[in-house]
């Protein structure tokens, strides 16, 4: 049933469009964050923003998987929309998943239900440059630890209120959109600048496009650790290029894709990943720093190698010819033969 009724959020989410990003973040991207965060027996998972509850039931799963035991992690989640909420909390009855979602549907910002949760694992898809979020009755919060968001932005604001909740060796997952990567204005710069320094953020990951049902936009996934093992450096992933096309307007990734990035960041965290050109690289504080603490992938991981081509223009232009010249006259052969066996069975072409 638990399957069914993911389906069902997925189609729905599908045929709704752009409102049917409010509640269903694709498991592909649940999985990827899920793999690389690893929950483990007897943590804290919250999700601030949890729409159906989808990254719950992954990383119950993938507790599941990797230890045989069921119901071992305790599950946070708040959601401000009363209709979104009812299907998070169905999703999680469905499955046998004991949530905390609080009593009621509430915004986070202005009524945090779990004020004193410190979570192991924070797993979000906070809705994308969200405005109007009510930045001028918040200004004093304590959660603005690395600057006060701005107003006509809340992704900062998103970014602040988990780490907030994060335990003393808490990681996060999340889905942003590309800008909180770059901008500089209304104070957004210092405040990626306040986090990167206080060595905060372990890992970017560029997502290709379409991922999603219902935005086109690029997007990134950003994953912070309040104890990184490796001190001072951040990982940066190109997978723009990565996964397959289900149909003309959705892509998605296979389990070998979710595989490899998982496995990228455990090597990263062991101290035994190399550079790859094009797709990853482990890049120091200093060199953030020097280029005025963007995270854009791109700026680190550059352009990958392609094996250069050392034959002479004139020698592979005869070579192709030749080789199509040989094409032809086989088209040619197999054309008469087809029109002969026609002729045999009274069909003339």
């Amino acid at each position: 049933m638990g399957r069914t009724y993911e389906y069902c959020i997925a189609q729905f989410a599908s045929y709704e469009g752009t409102k049917g990003g409010e509640f269903y973040t694709p498991s592909s991207i649940v999985k990827t964050i899920v793999s690389i965060l690893k929950p483990f027996n007897n943590c804290r998972v919250y999700d601030p923003c949890c729409g159906s509850g989808g990254m719950f039931v992954q990383s119950e799963k993938f507790v599941q998987a990797h230890s045989d035991n069921r119901g071992t992690i305790s599950v946070y989640g708040q959601e401000s929309n009363a209709d979104t909420w009812k299907m998070a909390k169905m999703n999680m009855a469905i499955r046998g998943i004991d949530a905390n979602f609080g009593p009621y549907q509430a915004d986070t910002f202005f009524n945090d239900l779990h004020k004193t949760l410190k979570a192991d694992f924070i797993m979000a898809n906070p809705p994308f440059n969200l405005s109007n979020w009510g930045q001028e009755k918040l200004k004093d919060d304590v959660r603005w630890k690395y600057g006060l968001p701005p107003a006509g932005n809340a992704n900062y604001a998103w970014i602040q209120h988990m780490i907030h909740h994060l335990a003393p060796n808490g990681k996060i997952g999340l889905v942003l959109a590309n800008g909180a990567l770059s901008s500089q204005t209304s104070g957004e710069g210092d405040i990626r600048k306040n986090i990167i320094e206080a060595d905060l953020v372990e890992g970017i990951v560029a997502l290709p496009t379409q991922l999603f049902y219902s935005v086109t936009i690029p997007v990134t996934l950003w994953f912070i650790s309040k104890n990184k093992k490796q001190k001072g450096k951040t990982l940066f992933i190109d997978a723009r290029n990565m996964g397959y096309m289900v149909n003309r307007k959705h892509r998605d990734f296979t389990d070998d894709d979710i595989q490899r990035l998982s496995d990228t960041f455990s090597s990263f965290q062991d101290g035994t990943l190399e550079d790859v050109k094009g797709f990853c690289a482990v890049v120091d504080t200093k060199k953030i720093e020097e280029q005025d603490y963007i995270l854009t992938p791109g700026r680190y991981v550059g352009i990958e190698v392609v094996e250069e081509d050392d034959e002479p223009f004139d020698e592979k232009m005869n070579r192709l010819t030749s080789e199509l010249s040989e094409m032809f006259k086989r088209s040619h052969e197999l054309e008469g033969e087809i029109r002969q066996k026609l002729g045999a069975i009274g069909y003339e072409i």
